[in-house]
């Protein structure tokens, strides 16, 4: 078995646990409610963190179009990082803030709403291919994580954009 195949073994049930883990953690904060704290400031930080995430996969996109390796390793794990951060501090929020109800009326209603399903639903579906690409180029196995990488980039991409339209939709909402 060569190193890289071996890395991906080690790797697959962590990523898999991570991949159940994650959204039943999330849709469990919305029954568990953690009371003293004001955290409505987050909202437009973690949204920022939605942004930044873009601006490092598009950034990473073309560092590796321009065969600048190191560069783009930097910037994929950067992306990877400022959708932690968004994670973690969206936990933070709703583990502490009720949900903010949307107000908007007439056609842009049902706009939101198939924004943000198709957000969440992606927003699952990501975990493991963002993982699983990631362990693949630490693996060094570059042709699996190229072909994995031409399905992730755009559903990562449209998560992380998605995500600061949602929060642009609902903000003037907040209380």
């Amino acid at each position: 078995m060569t190193e890289g195949v071996g890395i991906e073994k080690k790797y697959k049930l962590w990523i898999i646990g991570v991949s159940i883990a994650v959204p039943l953690a999330v849709a469990l904060l919305f029954l568990v409610r953690i009371e003293g704290y004001d955290t409505s400031f987050l909202p437009p930080i973690y949204a920022a963190m939605n942004a930044l995430t873009a601006v490092f996969l598009i950034l990473g996109v073309v560092a590796i179009k321009k065969r600048r390796r190191e560069l783009h390793q930097r910037l994929m794990t950067s992306a990877i990082v400022f959708s932690a951060l968004f994670l973690v501090l969206y936990v933070i929020y709703h583990a502490t803030s009720d949900s903010t109800p949307f107000g908007g009326e007439g056609w842009i209603r049902p706009v939101y709403f198939i924004l943000l399903i198709s957000h969440i639903l992606l927003s699952i579906v990501i975990i493991p291919l963002v993982l699983f690409t990631y362990v693949r180029a630490l693996a060094q196995r570059f042709d699996k994580h190229k072909r994995l990488a031409r399905i992730t980039f755009p559903i990562w991409l449209y998560v992380a954009i998605s995500g600061v339209v949602v929060y642009l939709m609902i903000s003037p909402y907040y209380v």
